[in-house]
């Protein structure tokens, strides 16, 4: 063959080559697309893509993203994932396309377990994962940092053709009918009403367990919803962040027991599904189930690693069947990667809460959470003063970026649906009916109405009734933010129809330190008090404190106070306070007593006033506080308990003060843990009183004598039955949540709750206190005379009741164990309470 030959041969060959190349390329099928939920519009990670009737197929991942690409392509393509339907659309052969599916869910039962000779092969996997925990969990390193990207989205949903009805929604109907074009092709119709991005740097070591997040930059867009201190440290990713390694998960405040829990065999059921390639990771696929519907548990899929039995992946739901009020359904998904050292650290989550309708004409509400971590870096441990703050804000956290530099921050960039969820917050928030609901709102929640530099409020205690005071009438302003970063000043004016007597409260807050939480303060008040309800200490229970404003007033009095204080945290968990206060006591009721040491010849008096220095230690190892403003919010503890000293030192002769005396209380609480018990509460307080002073100034234990249940007071004990110099009390609540119930069949459909109670205190008073107690008034009435416990014998009530009843009311039946020849003791008694609760 000649050249001329050989070169049209090899042209030919090429043709042909390419040709066939062309023929292939054109004959291939490529698909990418997106799975996502068509309720809440999340991405639904690990959902299996397959050409119908092949099996060609891919799984989506974690942001719910796939791509497929075959020769051989069927005309539908299907996508499915366990608890939802499955889902198929028509194929192009041949071309290029870009399908995405939006799945239902599938309300449907658990899946019955069939057992079969022979062990479940799950099993031993799972016995490899927690023979395996200590070496994978991320709490084995002495120390991990990361970069964190944080995104919140809240919105109502199930928004029905009743509620569009509604007034305030009608003048908002122009937003609503864009809303279905926010939603998807066939996603429900969703409301946002809140967005907020946010980037931080988190910090964690080990002995002692520390941790820290530094939140660098925030973007708050809310109806609502203001860009302040409070909002931008609360979207951080520290409370986003669940570890299954963990035998419990606290979610909403509420115990759920992890899949890969050291008891795990209790509470679920599994099934090995299969195994694939998840990355690089070989992968075990897991499903699992609650064995009691009712269970805080929860069913899912997750993926474990062949080489190490590590969490690869986790897809975890808990659904309207467990028992929990109000929310339709909690979902967890998770991603982790494994560190240079072994351990295995989350770098995505997502998280979604969605709060169904309370009631059949409302809306529900979706909660939306997702975390994206990198630049992991392992066993760099800071000192420990680096710590102190758990939750820190960059000075300039809260400045405005633009699109292009919050473009740069993001991990990944906005889809044009929460581009589009911002342009709608900016329209919704300037519709003025809008406004005006959001002021009540805020009114509601935080007890003042703000306008401007001043709030006006509390409002629990606008109007109230009492037998002394008859109907009480009363107001008050307390300065803002914006009027002062450093001062807090604040003043209340009230009157009583009834004793026509004017009260007042002014005080005054100097903020020295917000680093190391520093204050001055200042009070002056007149007003009527409830012997044995100290405002102060119950300061942090506001709606109980507006209560004691109401009823009968057995031992009321009149004050006038004036109270210094100085307090500093010195390091972290540990604060001092140091505080001045003079007070005046001018009792309501027949009252009278021997100025000590106390005698039949002396005389009787009623009224006295005194002046006392305290130093308060607190100590708390692990809790978590936000600085709300000029204010600062306790999240409250982990594992530690909170243990409080007081020292209380009376001057007699100081601004007129009538006695000498000296104080000592001590008080522990804690929040136990108790497995499938549920969560306990236990608090032990002791006081001791070292010299002869009136009864008022010694400890009135608080009965209660109405029919509402109170965990403050001894709840079958009558106001003053006991008094003393010297007590020791336990006061123990155990919320057994569904333990029992949801094993009974029928009454685990109501979601009934029990639980346990019991109040014990022993105490005692010394001769030479009983010997000031007057028989009589300085006017010869006789006196309202206190009780006291006798030959050390404690005062004991034990409880037991059942909550959640129609998602609000409680029954408690308390039994009185001792002192039942007391004057109209009662041994039993059914009270009530109601409050909504998850």
């Amino acid at each position: 063959m000649g050249r001329t030959d050989r070169l049209k041969a090899m042209l030919i060959m090429l043709a042909v080559l390419l040709g066939g190349s062309f023929y292939a390329s054109a004959q291939e099928t490529i698909i990418s697309g997106k799975v996502t939920d068509a309720g809440s519009g999340d991405p639904i990670p690990f959902a299996n893509i397959v050409f119908k009737g092949t099996t060609i197929g891919t799984t989506t991942d974690f942001d719910g993203n796939f791509l497929i690409k075959t020769a051989n392509p069927t005309d539908t393509l299907l996508a499915s994932y366990i608890g939802y339907k499955v889902r198929g659309k028509f194929v192009r052969k041949g071309v290029k396309q870009v399908i995405n599916f939006q799945l239902v869910e599938e309300v449907t039962n658990l899946q019955e377990v069939i057992v079969k000779a022979g062990e479940n092969p799950a099993f031993e996997i799972l016995r490899k994962v927690v023979r395996n925990k200590n070496n994978n969990d991320k709490r084995k390193l002495t120390a991990y940092e990361y970069d964190t990207y944080t995104k919140i989205e809240i919105d109502v949903d199930n928004i029905s053709d009743k509620f569009r009805e509604r007034k305030m929604v009608k003048r908002i109907t122009q937003v609503l009918d864009s809303v279905e074009r926010i939603a998807g092709e066939d996603g429900k119709p969703i409301l946002p009403l809140f967005i907020t991005e946010s980037v931080s740097k988190v910090y964690y070591r080990d002995n002692p367990s520390l941790k820290k997040e530094h939140i660098l930059k925030t973007k708050i867009s809310g109806v609502g919803v203001e860009d302040g201190s409070t909002v931008t440290q609360m979207v951080g990713s520290s409370f986003q962040e669940y570890n299954f390694y963990q035998n419990w998960l606290n979610i909403l405040s509420k115990e759920f027991v992890s899949p890969i829990a050291d008891g795990w065999r209790i509470y679920y059921d599994y099934d090995l599904t299969d195994s694939l390639y998840v990355g690089e990771d070989y992968c075990y696929r897991l499903d699992f189930f609650p064995r009691s519907p009712q269970d805080l548990a929860f069913t899912g899929t997750m993926w474990i690693t062949k080489k190490d039995y590590a969490l690869k992946q986790m897809d975890a739901s808990m659904g309207k069947q467990a028992n929990l009020n109000f929310i339709e359904k909690i979902r967890i998904q998770q991603e982790l990667t494994k560190t240079d050292l072994g351990a295995w650290v989350p770098i995505k989550n997502r998280v979604l809460i969605d709060v169904g309708q309370l009631g059949k004409n409302n809306a529900g509400m979706l909660a939306k959470f997702y975390t994206s971590n990198k630049n992991i870096i392992t066993n760099n441990p800071r000192p420990p003063v680096f710590y102190e703050r758990a939750i820190e804000m960059a000075e300039e956290a809260r400045l405005k970026q633009d699109d292009a530099a919050w473009d740069s921050l993001r991990h990944e960039p906005l889809s044009e649906t929460e581009r589009n969820v911002y342009r709608m917050i900016d329209t919704l928030r300037n519709i003025p009916i809008v406004k005006t609901y959001t002021d009540i709102f805020k009114v509601l929640i935080g007890g003042y109405y703000s306008i401007g530099k001043v709030e006006v409020g509390p409002y629990l205690n606008f109007v109230t009734w009492n037998n002394i005071e008859g109907w009480r009438i009363q107001s008050g302003l307390k300065t803002t933010y914006q009027f002062s970063k450093k001062w807090v000043l604040q003043g209340q004016l009230g009157y009583g129809f009834k004793d026509e007597r004017i009260k007042y409260l002014a005080s005054a807050q100097y903020i020295l330190s917000r680093q190391r939480w520093t204050t001055l303060s200042f009070r002056a008040r007149s007003d009527l008090g409830r012997l044995g309800v100290d405002d102060e200490n119950l300061a942090d229970n506001p709606i109980f404190l507006a209560a004691t404003r109401w009823g009968f007033f057995r031992r009321g009095f009149y004050t006038d106070e004036y109270r210094a204080a100085f307090q500093r945290e010195l390091f972290k968990g540990y604060s001092q306070r140091v505080s001045f206060r003079h007070w005046t006591f001018d009792p309501t009721f027949d009252f009278g007593y021997f100025k000590p040491p106390g005698g039949t010849g002396d005389p009787i008096l009623s009224r006295f006033q005194t002046s006392e220095v305290s130093i308060e230690s607190r100590y708390a190892r692990d809790e978590v506080f936000l600085q709300d403003d000029n204010d600062r919010i306790s999240l409250g503890t982990n594992q530690w308990p909170v243990l409080t000293v007081k020292y209380t030192h009376g001057f007699s002769g100081v601004f007129g003060s009538d006695f000498d005396y000296d104080k000592l209380r001590a008080n522990l609480t804690k929040r136990i843990k108790t497995g499938p018990f549920g969560v306990a509460y236990v608090t032990v307080t002791g006081e001791y009183v070292f010299n002869p002073i009136p009864y008022p100034l010694l400890s009135l234990h608080l009965g209660n004598q109405s029919p509402i249940y109170s965990s403050f007071t001894y709840n079958l004990m009558n106001f003053g039955e006991f008094v003393s110099d010297r007590y020791v009390s336990v006061q123990y609540r155990q919320y057994l949540e569904g333990f029992l119930l949801n094993r009974i069949p029928l009454l685990n459909k109501l979601k009934w709750r029990l639980l346990a109670t019991s109040n014990v205190v022993v105490g005692g008073m010394r001769q030479s206190n009983r010997n000031l107690i007057a028989a009589t008034t300085p006017e010869g009435q006789p006196t309202l005379q206190a009780g006291y416990f006798r030959n050390s014998k404690p005062y004991v009530e034990l409880g037991y009741g059942v909550e959640n009843i129609f998602k609000i009311f409680r029954i408690d039946f308390v039994h009185r164990i001792s002192y039942l020849d007391n004057p109209d003791a009662r041994k039993f008694g059914i009270l009530f309470s109601a409050w909504l609760q998850l």
